[in-house]
């Protein structure tokens, strides 16, 4: 059996590089993808242990699990929050460390504009709540208003409550003392970051290639004092 990695955030696959160079954990439509590919039909487990984050990629790698040929086993052996929530109920068995989480709860974005944007923003999450709303209930079993209700009010679960909910059909080790833990949620990189930090990707990229043309001639400067990567991060975080 092929075990999958799903530790960190859910990302879109143009965000990776940004992530590769923060060497952030995540997960992306294109990685889960590729490792379904190989793994060719044979059953698999996957290893979660993520805080959630974009709904669009989750959506695509719940699709991906959903589709795929083989057994899917999910272990949650930290937290699975929001998206990776239901990325994990996308398996045909889901099993949960006893100190592990799952967190559910509404869909959540940010917009600007006029009382139309503002509306049309609305019905977006409104009918984003009402697809997790049928995908959760249809799971656990569990009715529309109560699935609803959950979600409203921001329901974390130990592993033995999501077995209790449905959320979940087993607990691993249940032989052993459970311990407690604490998780976030929240994301590491903000989506108003990704783009600063491409562009600094893109400077370093551009003065590499400039440094390493043994074509140009030598001019004598006078020498700047070398930054790194951590200090442009600073001034990034902190502008």
């Amino acid at each position: 059996m092929k075990t999958i990695q799903m530790k960190g955030e859910v990302i879109p696959d143009n965000f990776s590089d940004v992530y590769d160079w923060l060497n952030y954990q995540y997960f992306s439509p294109q990685s889960v993808s590729d490792a379904l590919s190989e793994a060719n039909g044979e059953d698999i487990s996957l290893e979660i242990n993520s805080p959630g984050g974009y709904i669009d990629a989750g959506s695509e790698i719940y699709t991906e699990l959903m589709e795929y040929s083989g057994t899917v086993n999910a272990k949650i052996v930290g937290y699975a929050c929001s998206a990776a929530s239901w990325i994990a109920l996308a398996a045909d068995h889901v099993a949960m460390s006893p100190t592990a989480q799952m967190m559910i709860h509404r869909a959540s974005s940010a917009a600007t504009g006029n009382s139309s944007d503002m509306m049309s923003e609305y019905n977006a999450l409104d009918q984003m709540d009402k697809s997790f709303v049928d995908l959760y209930s249809k799971r656990t079993g569990k009715s529309p208003e109560d699935i609803y209700q959950m979600m409203a009010n921001t329901t974390w679960m130990n592993a033995k409550t999501a077995v209790e909910n449905g959320f979940a059909d087993e607990v691993m080790f249940e032989n052993k003392e459970p311990a407690l833990v604490n998780a976030d949620g929240s994301l590491s990189v903000k989506p108003e970051m990704i783009n600063k930090i491409k562009n600094l990707l893109h400077r370093d990229t551009e003065a590499s290639k400039k440094t390493n043309d043994v074509s140009k001639p030598i001019e004598n400067k006078k020498k700047e004092p070398k930054k790194d990567k951590a200090d442009d991060l600073d001034l990034l975080l902190w502008s």
